[in-house]
This record gives structure tokens, sequence and C-alpha cells, in this order.
């Protein structure tokens, strides 16, 4: 995808050096274009942590970028296994509901370990292959998706087709094409007429500052609404389908996604909307039978809800919302249950998102 013009990945490995990790800064966009220098391993998990990086396949490819660091960090050194493994369950520990970052952690540790002697060139070769298989699985999300965004343009006959998202599920949280947003930039990209209503996505505000810019950038049309309005307007028609990403889903089919996702869900289903879920397969959990008591919810900050973030006088500024001394409460994430979802666009299909199906999308 492109930034003012000019192709980009959200991270790569610096021209020249490939010691240094490059990565969009997504806690400056959209109001500035900074690229941070990762370095080592602490530089990954502060990244992640911090939510500079933010997105699961995003955070899953940093990870993987982190331990081929540390493979560099430690080669030649003694305890060179004991300290490769720390590095590994240090960025695992950066978030712990995404299953995208342990799945590319564990990925990478054991080509590290297996290999002897060549760990630099083994590690780097596997994270290529997870940076690969992450942006070909958003484009073939894409491809399949954009047929449902098709349907209802022929059911609407040509008309507009309105697509409500919640929090950034783009390219910026991936590494191309995003997988909420893959299909609607298939289907505008296709000359389909669409338009995406934009949850602000309190308290991070991903959606307003993140995915508006990057809609913005491609040229989509696209509107910022409160987190509260999702139910509104699909109660008068406004909306023909929700679309939102997925930091862990369980094989039963429910659903891990940014707080508030639940509460769309709800209100399309009472309003007989489609929902679905775009994932790639490694944000699906398949040790994870029950996501409503088995996923774990990240409780972050409470200065995240006390404080929001704008751009002043040149200057991207905190401004406090509350009392200094009011007590806030932030899950990152919630649950959807599997039955308030049409169905899960994945890199191998659309299936129902239960058990069964997803078992035999992905054999």
């Amino acid at each position: 995808m492109k930034i003012n013009g000019k192709h980009y990945h959200t991270i790569w490995l610096k021209e020249g050096n490939d010691k240094i990790v490059q990565a969009i800064d997504q806690s400056c966009l959209p109001f500035e274009l900074k690229v941070v220098e990762l370095k080592s391993c602490d530089d990954v998990y502060l990244a992640i942590k911090n939510m500079l990086l933010r997105g699961a396949p995003l955070i899953g490819v940093a990870a993987a970028y982190g331990m081929y660091i540390s493979a560099i960090e430690f080669y030649g050194k003694n305890n060179f296994e004991e300290n490769i493994k720390g590095a590994a369950a240090k960025l695992k520990s950066s978030r712990p509901t995404a299953v995208n970052l342990a799945f590319a952690v564990d990925k990478m540790l054991d080509e590290i370990l297996k290999s002897k002697g060549n760990e630099i060139e083994v590690a780097l070769k596997k994270v290529k292959e997870i940076e690969e298989f992450e942006i070909e699985s958003c484009k073939k999300i894409g491809e399949y998706g954009v047929k449902l965004i098709e349907e209802i343009s022929k059911n609407k006959n040509g008309e507009t087709v309105n697509i409500l998202t919640h929090c950034n599920a783009g390219w910026l949280a991936c590494i191309d094409y995003g997988t909420a947003t893959a299909p609607v930039y298939a289907a505008f990209d296709k000359g389909i007429k669409v338009h995406v209503w934009v949850d602000e996505t309190r308290p991070k505000n991903q959606g307003a500052r993140l995915t508006a810019f990057e809609l913005e950038q491609h040229g989509v049309p696209y509107t910022v609404i409160s987190d509260n309005t999702g139910g509104h307007l699909m109660q008068n028609g406004m909306v023909d389908m929700v679309i939102v990403g997925s930091d862990r889903t369980a094989v039963n089919g429910d659903v891990a996604n940014k707080i508030g996702t639940y509460l769309k869900a709800l209100a399309a289903k009472d309003n007989n909307i489609p929902f679905y879920v775009a994932l790639p397969s490694s944000s699906i959990d398949f040790s994870i039978s029950d996501g409503l008591k088995q996923i774990p919810i990240e409780e972050r900050s409470e200065d995240e809800v006390k404080y929001v973030e704008g751009f002043l006088n040149g200057n991207i500024e905190k401004m406090l919302l509350t009392t200094d001394k009011a007590k806030c409460l932030n899950y990152a994430f919630d649950i959807t249950p599997a039955k308030y979802i049409t169905g899960l666009i994945t890199e191998k299909g659309i299936c129902k998102p239960n058990k069964k199906s997803i078992l035999k999308l992905f054999k």
C-alpha cells in the first residue's frame, strides 16, 4: 500500500545494514510519518509493548525480526541457547492476547535451535518466510472477501456498499493489504462503489488515526464516527456489512478483537446485518476451544483512558480527560462469541465460525 504515492511495508530491513530493522512508528500517525530503528530485542519488545507497532500480523512479524536480531546479538557468545530462549520469552510477554506473536516467535526459536553454526542465516530466512506468509495471506483474504462486497453491490444495483469496521485491521496492522480492509481495497480497485464507517476506537483511537489515514491515502471514501454510533447507523439501514479483524480466534469460532467489537456484533445481529471477521490462519489458536473462557485479555494502563492524544501547535500533545485522581479500567480486547459471527474470511476461503468448518478448511 502507499503513503503519498510511495509504496511501503510496515516493517523492513534497513537498506545497506541488515542488522537494523526499520518500521513505521504508528504512534505518530497521521500527523507525522516517522520511521523507527530497532537494533536489539529490547527495542522490539518496547516497540510492541508501547504500541509503536500494533496489529496482530505485524507484531508477529516484528517479534520474528526481534528473534533474528537476538540471534545476531548472542551469536558466538556463551549460553547462546539460554539467551535466545530468554529473548523469546520476553518478546512473547509484550502483548498477551494476539496469538500471531507467539506463533511467530515459536517458529523462529525452533528453527534457530535446530541450526548449528548458521543461526543468523537461518533466522533471516525464516523471518522472511513468516513475513511473506502474512503478506500473501492478506492478499488472499482480499480476493475471497471482495466477492461478498460484489454480491451486496449487485443486490443494491451498483449503489454504494457501506461497510463498518472497528479499530485498525488495515495494512498498517499487517505488512501489506490488511485483513478487514483487504476486501475493501480490492473492491475499490475493481471500481465497486464502497464507503467505510470508521469507528474512532477509544482509547487509543486506532480507527480515527490509522484506518482513516490509510483509507484516505488509497482514495477510499470514509467517515469517522464515535464508537457508539454504529448501532444507530445499523438501525437506520446505513450499514450493509461489518468487517473486523482478529487478534486471536479460538477453534470454536470465538474471536478476540479490539474492545468494542462485541457490541458491534450484537447490534449487527439485532439488525440482520452480516458480521464478518477477516484473519490469517496465524491468528487462529487451535489449542483453544472456548474463546470466552480461555483467551487472555490484556489490561493496559489506565492513563490511556484518562488522557487523549491530539495534534496541537505542531506537536502531538496529551490532554487529561478526567480528574487526576479518577480510577479507570482499560481492557484492550473483548470476545465476540461465534454465534454472532456470519463467517471468517481467511487465506484459504470463507468458513463458518465453528470447529467443524475451521478444521475442514485448515486440514
